[in-house]
């Protein structure tokens, strides 16, 4: 190959006896790879995943939480046999219905944020009005317990036990700090935990309302309640 003035030689003999070039792989390199499709595979199922709950969301017109009221609310009308029939508001009735709230072609979903399409025969606050329903039935179906314990509030406490250390409820919700003789209404609990209000003086205190967990066996059951003397809603489910 001449440059002007200059010339140079390539000697292309290495190239003709092994054309493919030599990639090292090894150890290092097999696990790296390894690492990196796992990561890549688990990125995908779970985005998948987020996809299908997603898609769900949108079909139906209704969010996880907005499922637990309606199952909650059949579970209600089932308690009582009131007759009624629950009709989720923002349900449109037709997958493809709901689908086209939220594609549109100018890319603007329906609805201002404050007032959304409602299906017929419902309004603007038929889910509010059944939350109303909700609260007030877990009022009546509450038991009342008293601490027999000191309880610090502490998400994982280990002095009361290691079941109850271990079972500690997985979630968000806040726990309630007990001292022996407080009274606490109850509304839900596991095997080992309870949820519930503590029953203050709304004089004293303010009318502050402090609920959250505690565990099951820093507290007893009153004898003398016999107006909410029945099993707290789902006292039998285990963990």
């Amino acid at each position: 190959i001449s440059f002007g003035w200059s010339s140079v030689k390539i000697d292309m003999s290495a190239a003709k006896r092994d054309p493919r070039p030599i990639i090292p792989f090894g150890l290092s390199a097999f696990a790296a790879s390894l690492f990196a499709l796992g990561l890549a595979l688990g990125t995908t199922i779970a985005v998948g995943m987020l996809f299908i709950i997603q898609m769900k969301v949108i079909l139906t017109n209704k969010t996880s939480i907005e499922s637990w009221i309606e199952e909650k609310a059949k579970d209600r009308i089932q308690y009582y046999q009131t007759g009624e029939t629950f009709i989720f508001p923002y349900d449109m009735g037709s997958k493809w219905k709901n689908f086209k709230q939220v594609f549109t072609w100018s890319g603007i979903p329906e609805g201002d944020g404050l007032d959304w399409p409602v299906r017929d025969g419902c309004h603007q606050y038929s889910l509010t009005i059944e939350q109303l329903k909700q609260k007030a039935d877990k009022r009546v179906r509450s038991v009342r317990y008293r601490a027999v314990e000191d309880y610090s509030g502490v998400c994982c406490p280990v002095t009361k036990g290691i079941k109850t250390f271990f079972t500690t409820p997985c979630t968000e919700e806040p726990r309630i700090a007990l001292s022996k003789g407080d009274l606490i209404l109850a509304t839900r609990g596991l095997k080992h935990w309870m949820y519930g209000e503590k029953i203050h003086d709304s004089a004293a205190d303010g009318g502050i309302r402090e609920r959250g967990w505690f565990p099951r066996k820093c507290v007893e059951k009153c004898q003398y309640d016999s107006e909410t003397d029945q099993p707290v809603d789902g006292e039998k489910k285990n963990r």
